[in-house]
């Protein structure tokens, strides 16, 4: 196990497995893939991807303590597949409805739970990038709760989409409320916290290149790009693919920055 660790592709998987996105993989995966008819194939895919990751993260990294996340993630989804196998078929069909938004809520629940017993699970990967001396400091545990935060508002956020698609729409696949907005949530979730921590030790530090809003949104609004193509082909509403084109387009010009920013990335007290 020592030599895979240290192996070059060890080293990758290993820095990897610490972005807390890791940890919420299986339950983004589940809750884009589950649906009429798929929810036995996105259980067992996020059961699988949940285990993989427990495996590898004590290949790669021995003797660390499990995190509060990946324990979720197997019992979460374990649950859900004896649950689906012994179920009736009126519990069957309700979870293949509904599914998908519980499992936005439960990982909201442990987000909030988290941080209401003081350990926000973004910590303990944030801890595997750090030097153990800033681990208490002030600005080190902020920036895991606000990190944390945001991502527990994101699967609500996920949750009530895909509720109002279910119980308002009465279309489960509605490519809105099942797929934009949770997916696009999501992915301005990883890029938030990509560019906080950044933004929290340059301000500490007082650097003269503090990243800016700007350059949180730039690589999102040509995100408006493909998703006007998806709208052009799926959906009935030629003038809001083109506006959406158009509207990334012009944004990404003009958020475009000047020059590359040199970011700080020593941690804070």
């Amino acid at each position: 196990m020592t030599a895979v660790a240290d192996s070059a592709a060890g080293k990758w998987l290993a820095g990897f497995l610490e972005q807390p996105v890791v940890g919420m993989a299986p339950w983004i995966v589940f809750a884009v893939l589950s649906g009429p008819g798929r929810f036995e194939v996105a259980v067992l895919i996020a059961l699988g991807i949940s285990v993989v990751f427990v495996v590898l993260g004590r290949v790669l990294h021995p003797g660390t303590s499990f995190k509060i996340l990946e324990v979720a993630d197997v019992v979460f989804f374990a649950s859900l597949a004896i649950i689906g196998v012994t179920a009736s078929d009126a519990t069957h069909e309700w979870l293949e409805t509904y599914a998908d938004e519980a499992a936005n809520v439960a990982l909201a629940l442990i987000a909030f739970g988290s941080m209401a017993a003081r350990v926000p699970f973004t910590v303990q990967y944030a801890r595997e990038q750090v030097d153990p001396q800033y681990w208490k400091t002030p600005a080190f545990m902020r920036t895991n709760y606000v990190i944390t935060a945001v991502w527990g508002l994101t699967f609500l956020v996920a949750a009530v989409s895909g509720g109002i698609g279910d119980l308002v729409l009465r279309e489960p696949d509605n490519i809105w409320t099942a797929w934009i907005f949770p997916v696009l949530a999501i992915i301005v979730t990883i890029r938030f916290t990509e560019w906080y921590p950044d933004y929290v030790r340059a301000r500490a530090r007082g650097s003269a290149n503090v990243p800016t809003a700007s350059g949180l949104i730039y690589p999102l609004v040509g995100l408006l790009i493909p998703l006007g193509v998806v709208v052009l082909i799926v959906e009935d509403a030629t003038w809001l693919g083109i506006a959406l084109i158009v509207v990334g387009l012009l944004g990404a010009r003009a958020l475009k920055p000047d020059s590359t920013e040199e970011e700080a990335k020593r941690p804070v007290e």
